[in-house]
């Protein structure tokens, strides 16, 4: 525990935590800021819909490479049956 002398050294001390206590608080109000702004950002109307319509077109796109890979083609139901009847 530190021990003072002076009232000088016990005010400066106290004027240091209060400017520090000043300081964590608008760092929390700027990172509250900051985290509206990113979860509006995130969670836009706009976003979600130009997220979903690149992630469904994404999706087709790697299908569609890989059925020129590897070249299976899907089984139609029609086809199915009539084999089996054979």
């Amino acid at each position: 525990m530190k021990r003072y002398t002076t009232f000088k050294e016990i005010d400066r001390d106290l004027k240091y935590l209060s400017l520090k206590s000043q300081i964590d608080l608008e760092e929390v109000k700027l990172g509250l800021t900051e985290s509206k702004e990113t979860i509006r950002d995130t969670f836009s109307p706009l976003n979600i819909v130009t997220s979903t319509i690149a992630s469904i077109v994404k999706k087709a796109f790697v299908l569609k490479m890989v059925d020129k890979l590897i070249g299976i083609k899907p089984v139609k139901k029609k086809d199915y049956e009539d084999d089996k009847h054979l």
